[in-house]
């Protein structure tokens, strides 16, 4: 059975990540990239779809033992696991080198003290554990192919076969320090090179170093905002500069249910928010990148822009469901691909050109096709943004005119208005002055409930949304206007949980589910931090500091947070790790920074 989300670590290589779990078990890998087929699935499924296991020697009838200790070696993505047995430590080293040629996992054995009988088990299933590959010697190596697909297993320690799967038993003492390494290739290529893990492992800690130091933040939050970033830093495909969602599939937002979906894909609202951190933390060549990314993807059809494309710019997403893996802890289905991709979502249209500004603002050297792309946009907002369409939740119930998704136009105009007063670029000023008035006007006259003082979902609806805790930060209303003060304690009252963080909307009106699903789901973080955000803005600093350490609380050893908090549980949901939960920590630590607003 896969280990609870938040005892899981990440490691990767910028193209591809792997999740390691405390008994030291590989659950999830997919290879060569993020989007392909999972060749370790056991993540959603059980060890009969792929794991591998490195630590201490057990019992068979015993539960493999958990490290006693683990940490990130110092600010890098590079997992140090330690166990405590009966007969000494020993410390395992997990990481994946920056990729030069075939994408590697290394693990490497160090004995500590005493000597310690140690077991890898490497039981490789590829296509998301439905096809068992053919393993077989080759010069000394051992590989494992199927169709386009060979992975290479290299180690010192004698290997045996047994049930479909490799292993290797040794013992370490001090001093010792055996690798195991596996590295991907195209079945019809020649063999990988052998691996030099020694060498690798110091090439990946300078790469982590050297990155880190270009961090230009060094507040009190410095700790969690530099893991934070490492981990967007690892979400985001370095031949592309696309950045995925998180980089699972299927992690349940509801411990058994239904809601359960692939977020290995490149979002323009999550990618778009993970871009303005950057910028505002020192880290221009990502957004150079990903600016490059977003005019490709968009290429020759920017008005039918989508909400989310593949890392490489693809367009289809095609949603299917693996009915041979039960799902993590049974929370079926498990689904590849994403039927979203084609949903309307007009707020996409603000998040993206709210990107482009802060990269201008910024000093990004000027794109000139980026300022063309901008204006296209805004003419098909034009036309479209009085529709209504399925909003930043994705819901897959009927479309609606949600209020965000008004503000984010309006936002996508703003900015816009704010390129040609500069400047540089060219359009219809007047003409789109009156149409930013015409927006703001008709949000505050539809989408607001005066006798509630509180901003609504949708236009004439009562329920409330986090979304519209966006409201002031986007500079849609100041601060202190009475319905942004109105809003933040309305969604307080009627979406915080019994621990006090934020739900996205209710899911459920009377015996409806009004986003299209069945069951519940557990409390966003993003909007937990945004609520931390607004306090902060309306003055309630203590109270927003208060917020925000409580959400760092609910991070797991490494600082890594999944999508959502259980309340229930109390324990993290869905995929992991998620970007749109660490964006979110970092802006706020920015922002309390700012204020004076820390303890300590």
């Amino acid at each position: 059975m896969a280990g609870r989300i938040e005892d899981y670590a990440l490691i990767g290589d910028m193209q591809t990540a792997a999740l390691v779990c405390r008994d030291g078990t590989v659950d999830w890998l997919c290879l060569p990239r993020f989007d392909s087929h999972a060749i370790f699935a056991g993540l959603l499924g059980t060890e009969e779809h792929g794991f591998w296991r490195l630590g201490p020697a057990y019992a068979s009838d015993q539960q493999p033992p958990t490290a006693a200790r683990r940490n990130y070696r110092g600010d890098s993505l590079i997992l140090e696991s330690e166990w405590d047995t009966q007969r000494g430590t020993v410390r395992v080293t997990d990481f994946m080198p920056p990729r030069d040629g075939a994408p590697q996992l290394i693990r490497i054995v160090e004995g500590v003290s005493g000597r310690v009988p140690m077991r890898s088990a490497l039981r490789m299933r590829f296509s998301y554990g439905r096809v068992v590959p053919w393993v077989h010697k080759h010069e000394g190596r051992t590989v494992a192919v199927a169709g386009p697909d060979s992975v290479w297993f290299d180690t010192s320690a004698e290997t045996y076969g047994k049930s479909l799967t490799t292993y290797a038993d040794f013992t370490v003492a001090p001093g010792d320090r055996i690798a195991f390494t596996i590295s991907w290739q195209p079945s019809h290529k020649e063999p990988p090179p052998l691996p030099e893990p020694e060498q690798s492992l110091e090439a990946t800690e300078d790469f982590w170093r050297e990155w880190v130091d270009h961090c230009t933040y060094h507040g009190p939050y410095r700790e969690a905002v530099v893991r934070s970033l490492i981990t967007l830093k690892a979400l985001t495909y370095a031949p592309t500069g696309g950045i995925v969602a998180a980089p699972t599939t299927s992690l349940p937002e509801d411990i058994g249910g239904v809601r359960n979906w692939d977020y290995r894909y490149t979002w323009l609202r999550d990618a778009a928010i993970t871009l303005s951190s950057l910028l505002r933390t020192g880290y221009r060549e990502e957004a150079r990148a990903w600016r490059e990314w977003l005019l490709r993807a968009v290429a020759g059809d920017p008005e039918n822009l989508q909400i989310m494309y593949g890392i490489a710019g693809e367009r289809e997403l095609g949603e299917a469901e693996l009915d041979w893996l039960p799902g993590y802890e049974n929370s079926g289905p498990v689904r590849v691909g994403n039927g979203a991709a084609h949903q309307l979502q007009l707020d996409v249209y603000g998040e993206v050109t709210e990107a482009l500004h802060l990269a201008h603002m910024t000093g990004l050297a000027r794109n000139d096709y980026a300022a063309l792309l901008q204006l296209k946009l805004i003419r098909y907002l034009e036309d479209h943004w009085q529709e209504p369409d399925e909003g930043i939740w994705e819901v897959r119930g009927p479309r609606r005119h949600f209020v965000h998704s008004k503000v984010m136009a309006w936002v996508a105009v703003d900015r816009t208005i704010k390129l040609i007063e500069s400047g540089d670029a060219d359009g219809p000023l007047e003409r789109w002055r009156e149409l930013r008035d015409d927006i703001h006007r008709d949000v505050c006259e539809r989408g607001y409930d005066k006798e509630r003082n509180t901003f609504t979902q949708s236009y004439g609806s009562k329920e409330l949304d986090a979304s519209l805790l966006l409201i002031p930060q986007m500079g849609f209303l100041p601060p202190d206007d009475k319905r942004v003060i109105g809003t933040i304690e309305a969604i307080q009252r009627e979406l915080s949980t019994s621990d006090g963080f934020i739900l996205r909307y209710p899911t459920t009106s009377g015996d409806e589910n009004v986003d299209g699903l069945p069951g519940d789901e557990g409390a966003f973080l993003a909007c937990s931090f945004w609520m931390a955000d607004d306090l902060a803005m309306i003055g309630r600093v203590d109270e927003a500091r208060k917020l925000f350490e409580k959400l760092l609380s609910l991070r797991n050893d490494l600082g890594l947070l999944a999508e959502e908090w259980d309340p229930r549980l109390q324990r993290q949901v869905g995929n992991f790790p998620q970007a749109f939960s660490h964006v979110p920590l970092i802006d706020t630590a920015l922002r309390l920074t700012a204020s004076g607003a820390y303890g300590g």
